[in-house]
């Protein structure tokens, strides 16, 4: 990178005001990266703990939600390009124990049209919401958030649910996709799917932020804090979510990564140094409800252009990766939740304007 490149790289200060719009709009704090044609940048804003003035660390460690899946997708695609399974493959074939729809393949399952009921609930038009298998709400998940959950536990619960529809006639997101998806991994490699992980995207690409932490409740340092907060009896309540058994969001949510780690994976799965030309092509065939590939987003921008991406978040966290269709621009960040009093379609509907801005901020 040249010296104009390097210190463009490091004067942005449209991303200082996105990340501050982000810290505006109620968040606790923000940490981005950003590659592009001007190099790396990285910064944050707001705090990285309430009540404290310290900012979080460029460098911090966060739970990514299901930004797990796109790693997931990945373990899966890489298996089909070894020949071990196929994405038309039935998955009741690989799981015959689970008692699935025979007519739900492997790409079903990877891009939501199987209409497996979503393990953590299911929001229905008219705002009401059909419970899961876990608690995911309010302060009956604040008093649970240590329990342990075990993949099949979570599939079987959904598995005794109706299924949203037929398969492959719709798309619906649903969080027990990627936990069978796990299960599948599991069955036909013969490993825990930490360490398939490792063997297939971690290792190759030196992802030493990446944990995938199963019922560990730690998270590495540094951090930032996320928090929790929910109605209880009429008073507004604040918890601290940094520490939690993560099992019930299992492969749909649980991985602990980096702003840098992300950056990296993202790059190199768009760039084609992780599975095939004609695999990653089947990876971008987007849903035409929601533009969902297989473990990805296609976006069409406004001003012309296409990003990829996946995003996560959950009580206290959120994720955010984007990059070009080459793997040449990347976004990847942090957002933790504060002390500021919203409901859930308040913090979804949010989450949504701020991610909207940082993409603007650099796509545009």
């Amino acid at each position: 990178m040249s010296e104009q490149n390097a210190a463009a790289a490091q004067d942005r200060p449209e991303l200082r005001q996105a990340m501050q719009e982000v810290v505006d709009a109620g968040f606790a704090g923000v940490q981005l990266r950003v590659n592009d044609e001007l190099g790396e940048w990285i910064g944050s804003a707001g705090v990285s703990e309430l009540g404290m003035t310290a900012k979080p660390p460029t460098d911090g460690h966060f739970r990514v939600g299901s930004v797990t899946k796109t790693f997931v997708a990945t373990v899966v695609l890489r298996l089909v390009a070894e020949g071990r399974l196929g994405l038309e493959d039935l998955v009741a074939d690989h799981l015959p124990e689970l008692g699935l729809d025979r007519r739900i393949t492997v790409r079903m399952m990877l891009q939501h049209t199987s209409g497996l009921f979503n393990f953590t609930g299911e929001f229905s038009a008219d705002g009401t919401v059909e419970p899961g298998v876990v608690v995911g709400f309010g302060k009956e998940w604040a008093d649970q958030q240590f329990v342990t959950y075990r993949p099949e536990e979570l599939v079987r619960g959904a598995l005794a649910k109706p299924a949203r529809f037929e398969p492959g006639t719709a798309w619906s997101y649903s969080n027990t996709n990627y936990v069978l998806a796990r299960l599948l991994i599991e069955k036909v490699t013969g490993r825990p799917l930490p360490e398939e992980t490792h063997r297939l995207i971690l290792g190759p690409l030196g992802l030493t932020g990446t944990v995938l932490p199963e019922t560990r409740e730690e998270i590495p340092e540094p951090h930032a804090h996320g928090y929790f907060g929910y109605d209880d009896a009429g008073q507004w309540k604040v918890v601290d979510t940094t520490r939690f058994n993560p099992s019930w969001a299992s492969a749909a949510g649980d991985m602990i990564s980096t702003t840098r780690d992300l950056h990296t994976f993202f790059s190199a799965l768009n760039g084609g140094r992780l599975i095939p030309s004609e695999l990653l092509a089947e990876m971008r065939v987007p849903d035409p409800t929601m533009g969902c590939g297989l473990g990805v987003f296609v976006e069409e921008l406004e001003g012309g252009g296409t990003v990829l991406h996946h995003n996560g978040g959950f009580w206290g966290w959120g994720a955010l990766m984007y990059s070009t269709p080459d793997g040449t621009k990347t976004l990847t960040g942090s957002l933790t939740s504060g002390d500021v009093e919203m409901d859930l379609p308040t913090m979804a509907g949010t989450f949504e304007k701020v991610k909207q801005t940082l993409v603007k901020a650099v796509f545009a």
